[in-house]
C-alpha cells in the first residue's frame, strides 16, 4: 500500500509539472465528463415519459418547448397579483434594498433559456423562459461580500413559500426569475408576474408569485 501511495504521488507530480500546458486538455476532458453524465434526450421524445426522471440527469438540447397550452401546474394556481401595488424586494445581506416595479424588472437585461420543469409522477414541461438574472439584482442591491445563498419567496400572504438557493446556482443562471414562457407573459397558473426557474430541480423547488428575494449569508 506504502508502494502505491507513493507511485501515485509521482504520478501526479509528473502532472502537476507539466502545469499550464494540460489545464486546457483537463479542462476539455472534463467538459466531456460532465455531458456523458446526461441522457441526451431526441428530439421526438415525449413528455409523459419523463415525468419520473430525475431533471439533473438529462440533457434536453434537442426537445422542442411544450406548448403552452400542453403545460402542466401544480399547487396554488388561482392567486392574483395587482401590478399597482406589486413590488419585487431585494433584502437581506444587501447594501441597497430594492423594490422593483413590474416595468423596471423588464426593463433590465434579459436572459433567455429552454429549462425543463419535472413534477415527478404528474407531468414535465420544456419552456422557453424568459426573465432576468438573479445576480443583476445583486449587483445592483449591492450585496455584502460573502453571501451564500438567495432565498425566493411567493406569493406574499397566507400562502407563502420559499426556497433556498446556492449562490453558484445563482451566478451561473442555473437558477433565474421569468416573467415569460414561450413568448407571453406568464399565465396566472404558472406564476404571474415573476417566478422562478430552477434547472436541475424538481418543479416543488420553483417558487411561482414571487414578490421577494433575500439574499443571506450562511456558515
Amino acid at each position: 500500500m506504502k508502494k502505491r501511495r507513493q507511485f501515485l504521488k509521482l504520478v501526479l507530480g509528473f502532472f502537476a509539472g507539466l502545469g499550464v500546458w494540460l489545464n486546457p486538455v483537463f479542462s476539455v476532458l472534463g467538459s466531456g465528463v460532465k455531458k456523458m453524465g446526461r441522457i441526451i434526450l431526441p428530439k421526438e421524445t415525449a413528455r409523459e415519459t419523463l415525468k419520473d426522471k430525475n431533471p439533473a440527469t438529462l440533457d434536453t438540447r434537442n426537445l422542442e418547448p411544450t406548448p403552452l397550452g400542453g403545460f402542466g401546474t401544480m399547487g396554488l394556481s388561482d392567486y392574483a397579483v395587482s401590478l399597482d401595488s406589486w413590488r419585487l424586494e431585494v433584502t437581506g445581506e444587501v447594501q441597497k434594498p430594492l423594490r422593483l416595479r413590474y416595468e423596471e424588472i423588464t426593463g433590465l437585461p434579459a436572459i433567455e433559456r429552454n429549462v425543463l420543469l419535472i413534477c415527478p409522477g404528474f407531468f414535465a414541461n420544456h419552456g422557453a423562459w424568459k426573465g432576468i438574472s438573479i445576480k443583476a439584482l445583486l449587483d445592483l442591491a449591492q450585496a455584502r461580500e460573502g453571501v451564500t445563498h438567495v432565498t425566493v419567496h411567493g406569493p406574499e400572504g397566507k400562502y407563502e413559500s420559499l426556497q433556498r438557493y446556492p449562490m453558484e446556482d445563482v451566478l451561473s443562471n442555473k437558477v433565474f426569475l421569468a416573467y415569460q414562457v414561450n413568448g407571453k407573459a406568464l399565465p396566472q397558473r404558472h406564476g404571474f408576474p415573476l417566478r422562478t426557474v430552477a434547472e436541475d430541480y424538481y418543479g416543488y423547488d420553483w417558487v411561482k408569485y414571487v414578490y421577494k428575494v433575500t439574499v443571506e449569508k450562511i456558515g
